[in-house]
């Protein structure tokens, strides 16, 4: 930042003597009846105050430019846009580089590995999610895709098919506010891409489960994006994850020590279609 300012205004400050050197102000400055290009520059140091008085505004009023230097004129202009560009410039890095969404990012928890289990009676695909952060996520939305090489009934095979996983489109579930860790389910259903999926059969597939999760940071309103995935091997099938909460002292505490444990719970070894 004051490397490419101090060179800035180097630069200019150097053209300005530059003009005046050639049209030779520097040794007819104090004549009294000679119009120099800029009033009063004698030499460097007063070329570079010149610059920055006209760069900041400041106007002293002791140096400025007259009327009869065109060259000096175009200089000004070119001053002025060039001096525009780099605080803009400048001023953007300084605002991304301390906004940070990709260390936002960071702070937003997935669990290492999918479980499959019942819940409510019905076989479910699910994944934990978190934020380490006390601010909230505004906005949140989780999305899944499921990447699987397949084959068309007319012989067209599509390598790396993109399909979507349902994670509660139809009743908002799909819209979070993680004030504590989620767990998000996908219903094996009929129309789900798991619903011939086995225990079995769970051992020779090869698929890749990609998470997306998006959200506007609450303190800079930029938009933030953390993605994870699962392939077949981080599909445990028959586990369930160990609750992180619990009351106490009449508040609810959350030990993410825990957040990626699993634990066996009784699963029919069966695909949800038989």
């Amino acid at each position: 930042f004051l490397l490419t300012y101090t060179v800035a205004w180097l630069v200019m400050a150097s053209m300005w003597w530059g003009i005046a050197y050639l049209r030779g102000d520097l040794h007819q400055a104090h004549d009294g009846g000679y119009s120099p290009c800029v009033a009063n520059v004698y030499n460097f140091p007063s070329a570079f105050l010149f610059f920055i008085e006209t760069e900041a505004t400041i106007g002293y009023g002791h140096r400025y430019i007259t009327e009869r230097c065109p060259e000096g004129i175009v200089l000004f202009l070119f001053q002025s846009l060039l001096g525009s560009i780099v605080d803009a410039f400048l001023i953007g890095c300084m605002f991304i580089k301390m906004s940070q969404p990709k260390k936002r990012a960071e702070t937003l928890m997935f669990s290492r590995a999918a479980v499959i289990s019942q819940r409510d009676g019905k076989l479910c695909l699910m994944f934990r999610v978190g934020n380490l952060r006390n601010s909230h996520m505004v906005s949140a939305q989780i999305r899944c895709k499921l990447i699987k090489s397949r084959q068309t009934p007319e012989g067209e095979f599509l390598p790396l098919d993109q399909c979507e996983l349902d994670v509660g489109f139809g009743t908002g579930a799909d819209q979070l506010f993680l004030v504590s860790p989620l767990t998000i389910c996908h219903e094996i259903n009929s129309e789900s891409p798991f619903f011939c999926l086995s225990q079995r059969s769970l051992r020779s597939e090869q698929f890749e489960i990609v998470v997306i999760l998006e959200g506007i940071v609450e303190t800079t309103g930029m938009t933030c994006q953390a993605r994870t995935s699962y392939t077949e091997d981080e599909v445990l099938w028959g586990h369930r994850f160990l609750p992180v909460m619990s009351l106490e002292d009449g508040f609810f505490r959350v030990d993410y020590s825990q957040f990626h444990a699993t634990f066996e719970v009784p699963t029919p070894p069966y695909s949800a279609k038989e």
